[in-house]
This record gives structure tokens, sequence and C-alpha cells, in this order.
């Protein structure tokens, strides 16, 4: 399934990051709420910092792994390697230009965000 990128930042890292809770099996109300929460506390922070845009999607996608953390557990989990019990990080870590998740232990780049 191919993501096209919306003219708004926001709702691109919006679908891109709802792509990769879908995929994964873990879009349930909860889930969605927290992104709903992410993307809208993001959306103020880019209007406070318009140059912030290439770090949204990154952003968004980190802030639903430490949401999803509290509540669900760690999120999304590597399919990268045999031991599935650790977590993907997003990289670069503060976010940047063309996010990925990342498996630390192996040192792979797992999809972009939005490709899982």
């Amino acid at each position: 399934m191919a993501i096209v990128a919306f003219d708004d930042p926001v709702m691109t890292a919006r679908a891109l990051v709802l792509h990769d809770l879908h995929a994964t099996g873990v879009a349930d109300a909860d889930a969605v709420s927290v992104l709903e929460d992410a993307v809208a506390q993001r959306a103020w922070w880019l209007e406070q910092w318009p140059d912030g845009r290439p770090f949204l999607t990154g952003l968004v996608a980190q802030d639903v792994q430490d949401g999803l953390l509290e509540s669900a557990g760690r999120w999304p989990l590597c399919s990268a390697c045999e031991d599935s019990t650790h977590a993907l990080y997003v990289d670069p870590d503060l976010g940047g230009p063309d996010p990925h998740w990342v498996c630390e232990e192996a040192g792979l780049v797992v999809a972009r965000v939005g490709g899982l």
C-alpha cells in the first residue's frame, strides 16, 4: 500500500504512522488516540517552528512510540530478528528528513516510517 504525501506535513506524518500502526496490528482505539494526541501537539510545535517540517514525521513516530510504551508496551517490535521482543527505534533520533525504523541490536534499517 503506497502512502501519498499530503501538502500538509502534519497529515502526512499522521498517515505514515497510522499505516505502521495498522501494519503491526496495534491500531486500536487507544493507539489511534495516542497518535491523535501526538499529531495535535506536533501541529502546535510546527506552528511555532516552521523550519521543523523535515523533523515532523520522525517526531510523531517517536511520540507515538513513547505513548504506547506507557500504555501498551514496546512498539513496533523488531521484525528483522528471530527474537522479536525488542523494539525498533526511529533514526535519526531527534527526527530529520527520511526517518527510518532501525533495529539497534542488529544495526539494520528495517523500513521507512510508514513502510512497515
